[in-house]
């Protein structure tokens, strides 16, 4: 039975965790998988893959925006949408993970539930902007014979609940590989409260692990076995690792973006340190807000907090810290899987 690295005794941080020590602790988020795990033919193809949905909330989202924004830490990626959500400073679409090559399948299968849950768009009003992200599972997946369909996508949506999300192996990190082990998605959340001024948010975090070479995992600092002297390892050139962020806190998307560079922090503390061939980026939300699409006013107001304020330095640590623990969290929710021409990743080792 797998096991999030605290129950296996690795704390990461001061902060205090969320109830599930995941991203749907915040008040609203949804998390929903789809996975393929089958043969597809008897020359060794094998669709080892899927997709992952995380909803901003369970309303309209097109209708009911939330306040987003993006960071590359390193460009070598295939997203779809961030143009727009770092120009504008919405999201009003499921954030949707995937294969490299699935990105289409799943734009395509995003967009058909888009329109089909809001009958004005292109029509009375503009078009929508979604938001993929992927990372290349070519070594346990027949990436070419792109087996993620729309459908596929259309299911990870509707599978989407506020329960505890699964990790691991699972959804869009079916096929990837993390620090030459079996990696995918993992979660954790943080608390951050100020008890004198009464304020408490919650940073959730997730991730879809797929980088690193087994020789820069850095197993000392979490007392844990040196993956090192395992000679069977499997360690791409490079890789890439998708990071989603959501608070509750009430920050502009300018606000956001200072918030989810240090998710880069936390990815880095655990060995990585951004290769060429990486697209390491990070997507971020606020449910604070939800901005209605149609209005009748000039103006809005929003609340945000102070730049100054001593809660901004706890919101870094947060992001650092859930980071770094939800890419733990992918290591050790993932079991040893076998895929296209008998390719087989390890799971981690935890226990010496």
């Amino acid at each position: 039975m797998t096991q999030k690295v605290r129950e296996l005794g690795i704390v990461i941080g001061t902060l205090p965790v969320g109830k599930k020590n995941c991203i749907t602790d915040v008040q609203g988020v949804q998390v929903g998988h789809v996975t393929l795990d089958e043969k597809l033919d008897d020359m060794g193809a094998y669709a080892c893959t899927g997709v992952t949905a995380i909803l901003p909330h369970g309303g309209n989202l097109f209708q009911q925006k939330v306040t987003g924004a993006s960071y590359v830490l390193n460009g070598f990626g295939k997203t779809t949408g961030l143009v727009q959500v770092n120009e504008l400073g919405v999201i009003e679409s499921p954030i949707m993970l995937t294969n490299t090559f699935g990105v289409p399948a799943v734009t395509q299968g995003t967009l058909q539930y888009m329109l089909h849950t809001n009958q004005d768009i292109g029509l009375s009003t503009g078009t929508i902007n979604l938001v993929v992200g992927e990372c290349n599972d070519s070594y346990l997946n027949s990436i070419r014979a792109c087996p993620v369909t729309p459908e596929h996508a259309l299911q990870a949506i509707r599978n989407a609940s506020e329960n505890t999300a699964e990790e691991g192996a699972v959804g869009a990190g079916k096929g990837m590989v993390c620090f030459g082990y079996k990696g995918g998605i993992g979660s954790a959340s943080r608390i951050v409260t100020l008890e004198q001024d009464k304020i408490s948010y919650m940073v959730g975090c997730l991730v879809l692990s797929n980088f690193g070479h087994s020789t820069e995992f850095v197993a000392e600092r979490y007392n844990m076995p040196n993956p090192n002297s395992n000679a069977a390892a499997f360690s791409p050139t490079d890789g890439s690792i998708i990071i989603v962020l959501a608070t509750d806190a009430p920050l502009s998307s300018r606000q956001l973006k200072r918030v989810i560079k240090r998710c880069g922090i936390g990815l880095g503390r655990t060995g990585s340190h951004f290769s060429h061939g990486s697209g390491d980026i990070v997507i971020g939300f606020t449910t604070a807000h939800q901005i209605a699409h149609h209005s009748s006013q000039h103006m809005e107001t929003r609340l945000q907090l102070r730049e100054d304020h001593p809660i901004m330095n706890h919101l870094f640590t947060a992001a650092a810290e859930a980071t770094e623990e939800a890419i733990l969290n992918s290591l050790s929710q993932a079991q040893t899987t076998t895929g296209r021409d008998g390719h087989v990743v390890e799971a981690y080792p935890f226990k010496k």
